[in-house]
Formats: structure tokens, C-alpha cells, sequence
């Protein structure tokens, strides 16, 4: 069974990459002109997707990289780095302006029947830094116990995501702009300093074989 300060580490590092609160403004625009049902709907779907799709990584991540000879430490430090691309973006902005760009030309595409698989639970949900946080975090985890905890983690976060979907207006509303700003910096340091160890633990794995 992974200790209790792997679980916590695992929840706080998809929680993060997910990020359901930066998620909320852009539920509610991919979801304009929709009534609370659909909206409800759409919510529903998407989570259900994104906890598939990450679901799977948690449980074949390891299989999926042996198909295409790639080791864990390597994609160690590889997903280090794009964790800490994805913190960078988030500290500066820039990943709420490209989410804002996804969300924009689902829109403009007349997906509406479509939005909760894409834009919503991918790439927005489950997205390449969620992957990788969740392969990553598969293999610190092994074992049955590992990868049943690592899955419950991740339906913990999507349900946490569902809330916030429900409750996005009045999210959006209590934190506005100044908040959803704060907010998204902070978890971003955050992200930065995993992702640092998510490197220095691939070279060491590295130089240890």
C-alpha cells in the first residue's frame, strides 16, 4: 500500500494538472446557450471520459511505453519537463490563453453535440500534462494496491471536477478574474517544484542502472 505522503503527492500533482478551477470559465463558454440540464449533461460525459482516458494510463501507462521502448526514467524526465512547461505557462498565463483558444474553435465549429469528449475530457481534462503526471505517477505506484489507489485518486479529481462544472457560475462569480489569477500561480509553483523532482528522480533511476 503507497504511503501517505505518495497518495497525497499523487492527488495534489493530477488535481493540479487537471485544474478544475481554470476549467470553470471555460465549461461555461464551450457550454453557451445551454440550459442547466445540458449543461449538467455535458458534465456528466466529460468526466466519465476523462477518467477512462486516465483511468487507462494508470493501469497500461507502463505497457503503452514498452510498446515503443521507452523507460520509465526516461519518460521521467521527459514528463518533468512538460509538467514543468505546463507550470511555467500557468504561472505566466499562457495556459489559460491556449485553453481559451481550444475552447473558441470548438465553438466556431458547431461541435456542441461533441464539446463534453472534445474540447472538455481532451485535451482540457485529460491532457497531455495529466497523462504524463498520471504514467509518471503509475510508476512510482506499482502493484495492484498502487494502481487501485492511483485510480481512485484520479475519480477523486474528476469528481471534484464534476462539482466545479456544476457549480461553475458560482465559481466564475466568487473568484473572478484577480482570484482565478491567484489561484492559478499558486498551483502552478506548486506543479514547478513536482515536476523538479519528477526529473531528479529520472536521473537518478537513470545513473543508478
Amino acid at each position: 500500500m503507497p504511503s501517505y505522503d505518495s497518495l497525497f503527492n499523487a492527488f495534489v500533482t493530477i488535481l493540479v494538472t487537471i485544474d478544475p478551477p481554470g476549467l470553470a470559465p471555460l465549461f461555461l463558454a464551450v457550454t453557451r446557450g445551454m440550459n442547466r440540464d445540458e449543461r449538467r449533461q455535458v458534465s456528466v460525459r466529460a468526466s466519465i471520459i476523462g477518467f477512462a482516458v486516465m483511468a487507462l494510463f494508470a493501469i497500461a501507462g507502463a505497457a503503452i511505453l514498452s510498446v515503443f521502448g521507452i523507460t520509465l526514467p526516461a519518460f521521467r524526465i521527459a514528463g518533468g519537463f512538460l509538467l514543468f512547461f505546463i507550470a511555467f505557462e500557468m504561472v505566466f498565463e499562457k495556459r489559460q490563453d491556449r485553453k481559451e483558444k481550444i475552447s473558441d474553435v470548438a465553438i466556431t465549429r458547431d461541435h456542441i453535440h461533441n464539446i463534453a469528449a472534445f474540447p472538455l475530457a481532451i485535451p482540457l481534462i485529460a491532457g497531455p500534462g495529466a497523462i504524463s503526471a498520471t504514467v509518471l505517477l503509475s510508476g512510482s505506484m506499482p502493484g495492484l494496491a498502487g494502481q487501485a489507489s492511483l485510480v481512485g485518486i484520479i475519480a477523486l479529481c474528476l469528481a471534484l471536477t464534476f462539482a466545479v462544472f456544476l457549480l461553475a457560475e458560482r465559481i466564475d462569480g466568487i473568484l473572478g478574474h484577480t482570484g482565478r489569477s491567484i489561484l492559478t500561480r499558486l498551483l502552478g509553483v506548486i506543479l514547478a517544484a513536482l515536476a523538479v523532482q519528477f526529473v531528479a528522480d529520472g536521473i537518478k533511476a537513470i545513473m543508478a542502472t
